[in-house]
């Protein structure tokens, strides 16, 4: 059986943004004690782009082993990094290029590339890093999610056929806002992460959350993140929450 989501309210974005922190440097410190690293993979959008910059702010930045961890994307829109679309090109401008981290340790997706060759490379990089057979899936340490008035996450539409890819890591797909082409993880990637954490605020995204947690046949894809062997948070403010009281 699944276990339910813990669901996690807090009053304002900022204090959403500090428990993420929280919880992002308290995985890294527990991995890093238990096997000496640490595997996190991040998404864009706004919601986390508090949380991004808080990490690099004391007294969280002090605390965060950063020469132990190793930072990949959930999901990426094929654009230049320079481009104010690239989930990439923000966390640099957030946390990147302030964090005492190497450049050699950080797995931007390749968005310059064709969407097939991007989605070629970065499943390449994954089976190497993790040491993978065809047929085997990561586990990361910590993922970070959101999702969007739609009920999708990563970049995982309602209705596309990308939903039920259950043997590729990172696939290509078009849609969104923007409606561009994108590189984005697969469930089986994200179901076998340790913990999973939703981030979502804001009272636009009140209906979906509610719809999403209190409605289970609506079948959107935010409902099809359902970790394996791990946990699954789903971490709101006091607006986004709003309905499902």
């Amino acid at each position: 059986m699944i276990p339910k989501p813990q669901i996690t309210i807090k009053d304002t974005p900022i204090d959403l943004a500090r428990t993420a922190a929280d919880i992002f440097i308290m995985k890294a410190n527990e991995c890093v004690a238990r096997k000496g690293q640490f595997f996190v993979a991040i998404s864009g959008g706004t919601t986390p782009g508090l949380f991004h910059r808080m990490l690099v702010q004391e007294p969280y930045i002090s605390e965060i082993p950063w020469d132990k961890m190793h930072i990949f994307w959930v999901d990426e829109r094929c654009v230049p990094e320079n481009d104010a679309a690239s989930n990439y090109g923000a966390s640099k401008k957030d946390f990147l290029n302030r964090a005492p981290i190497s450049k050699t340790q950080v797995y931007p997706m390749p968005g310059r590339l064709s969407p097939e060759d991007g989605a070629r490379k970065y499943q390449k990089a994954l089976m190497e890093f993790f040491n993978l057979k065809y047929g085997q899936f990561p586990a990361f340490d910590l993922i970070f999610l959101g999702t969007g008035k739609d009920g999708h996450t990563a970049s995982l539409f309602p209705r596309q056929k990308a939903l039920d890819e259950m043997e590729g890591l990172v696939i290509s797909v078009k849609g969104g806002d923007p409606y561009v082409s994108r590189l984005t993880m697969t469930f089986p990637v994200l179901n076998h992460a340790k913990r999973i954490v939703f981030m979502v605020s804001g009272k636009n995204k009140a209906d979906i959350v509610k719809t999403i947690l209190k409605f289970p046949k609506a079948r959107l894809p935010a409902q099809r993140v359902q970790p394996l062997n791990g946990t699954l948070t789903w971490l709101l403010d006091n607006e986004s929450a709003s309905m499902l009281i």
